[in-house]
């Protein structure tokens, strides 16, 4: 392993906490603030096509503090795999490269366990893990493109507005209705509007460079693995009584008191109708009606639908940007 003196051991569930410890750490050295939650650890962890014995690993240095942490990632089996590496700063660094090589061996196995000759898999960086970066480029990463987090405080306004729209149970009255739009809470019991919901999102990001087509099994799949769905947030704009815009959240950022948009998505020919725009201030107003302080979310900023612009123009900021790195990996025969 070239840890002389470490540990090095799958996880379980029982290591949250010290996963936690190690997250946090590199979030507040690389971002100035932890980003990771519990929930979200254990949503890794018990996240479909994802054994944690085999699939996450725990480095603990010499004296046995948890010091890294990685583990790979593809839910649907496909093509794209991923992997991240974090390490407690300068204590755990030496940790980057083992960890890489493990998790380069283990995506081998599952592409050939999913029947690929090939799989990509990529990594994402701040550009200030400079010995992250170095252990990614030393193993035949190179750079792909840009992502961002962004972010937009929940302002007295969207609280005064919140405070006369009471938090939505799912299929309750319309957030925004006039004579063209109506922006509502998702129907969750109703299986033909969820399949709806799913083949919006399937369509809408069918022009994005990176897409891969998930199955509505696999996708209600991956649902049910989640450890908690507020389905009061994830919001449909209907244009003449038919779903042409979608809005899904998720809680992870509930512990830090935030709002998140996980997957924002509008038919090609309703864009630039001001359709992405009213789901995204209606869920701002349901963050709010619940005490949430801030809204964030992930962009790729070579999107070629320009989702970053729309969301600059309902306020949201850049609050970091990560450089996403990938190679090619080839199943062993």
């Amino acid at each position: 392993m070239g840890l002389p003196g470490w540990t090095v051991r799958g996880c379980t569930l029982h290591d949250v906490a010290a996963i936690l410890s190690v997250t946090r750490a590199s979030d507040v050295a690389a971002l100035g603030e932890p980003d990771w939650t519990e929930d979200e650890v254990v949503a890794t962890l018990t996240a479909p096509n994802q054994d944690p014995a085999v699939d996450s690993w725990l480095a603990s240095g010499p004296g046995g503090k948890p010091l890294a942490w990685a583990y790979v990632d593809n839910p649907e089996r496909g093509t794209r795999d991923n992997v991240q590496v974090y390490a407690v700063p300068e204590r755990g660094a030496a940790a980057y490269g083992p960890l890489l090589d493990l998790a380069l061996e283990r995506v081998a196995a599952r592409a050939r366990e999913a029947g690929h000759v090939e799989v990509t898999l990529r990594a994402g960086a701040v550009a200030s893990e400079s010995a992250y970066v170095d252990a990614l480029t030393s193993r035949g990463f190179v750079f792909r493109k840009r992502h961002a987090r962004m972010t937009r405080p929940l302002t007295p306004e969207d609280r005064s507005l919140a405070a006369g729209v009471r938090p939505l149970a799912a299929g309750d009255g319309p957030l925004v209705a006039d004579d063209r739009l109506l922006v509502r809470a998702v129907r969750a019991g109703d299986e033909a509007e969820m399949r709806r919901f799913h083949e919006v999102l399937q369509v809408a990001f069918a022009d994005t460079p990176d897409f891969q087509p998930v199955p509505y099994e696999a996708w209600r799949e991956s649902l049910a693995a989640l450890p908690s769905i507020s389905w009061d947030e994830w919001l449909v704009a209907e244009v003449s009584g038919r779903v042409v815009g979608v809005l899904q959240s998720a809680d992870q950022g509930v512990e830090r008191g935030e709002g998140w948009v996980k997957n924002l998505a509008v038919l090609r020919e309703r864009r630039k109708e001001g359709i992405g725009g009213a789901l995204l201030r209606s869920a701002f107003t349901i963050y709010a009606a619940k005490g949430r302080t801030t809204a964030g979310l992930g962009v790729d900023l070579t999107n070629p639908t320009g989702a970053h612009r729309l969301y600059a123009s309902v306020g949201m900021t850049v609050a970091f940007a990560a450089d996403m790195f990938e190679r090619t990996v080839t199943a062993p025969p």
